[in-house]
């Protein structure tokens, strides 16, 4: 918190936070995800809780969108801009409720949504983080 005070982070905060957690990445894994955009909002839309069959906003914490590196095919144009998407209650509550830094907790949901990108399913990074 810019300030000091007790309030919590804002969606400006968060994105900083962000920023931060993505600059500290190494740098082939940034430059692969340079076409990227990051978005952070208070909770997601009524249409992604629909499509991800969300039973409350606060089910998830963030979200790639986009197609993943390991299905496009050839060097066409891509048929829709990639994103991820932080969601800042949700992240909040599971930062209150787990104690980690929340550095720490949006630089792994931001990972974990990278991760995404490059086609790694939710599996697959279990096992990454597991070994």
């Amino acid at each position: 918190m810019k300030d000091g005070s007790s309030r919590p982070p804002d969606l400006g905060d968060l994105e900083e936070i962000a920023r931060i957690a993505f600059r500290a990445l190494p740098a082939e894994m940034r430059r692969l995800v340079r076409d990227v955009t990051f978005h952070v909002e208070d909770f997601p839309d009524p249409q992604t809780m629909r499509e991800m069959e969300l039973e409350t906003p606060f089910d998830i914490l963030g979200l790639y969108s986009g197609v993943p590196l390991d299905q496009r095919i050839g060097a066409g144009p891509p048929g829709d801009v990639d994103r991820i998407f932080l969601y800042r209650r949700p992240l909040l509550d599971y930062w209150c409720e787990s104690a980690e830094p929340l550095d720490h907790v949006v630089r792994h949901v931001l990972i974990h949504e990278i991760g995404h990108h490059f086609g790694l399913s939710d599996a697959d990074m279990r096992r990454i983080e597991e070994s």
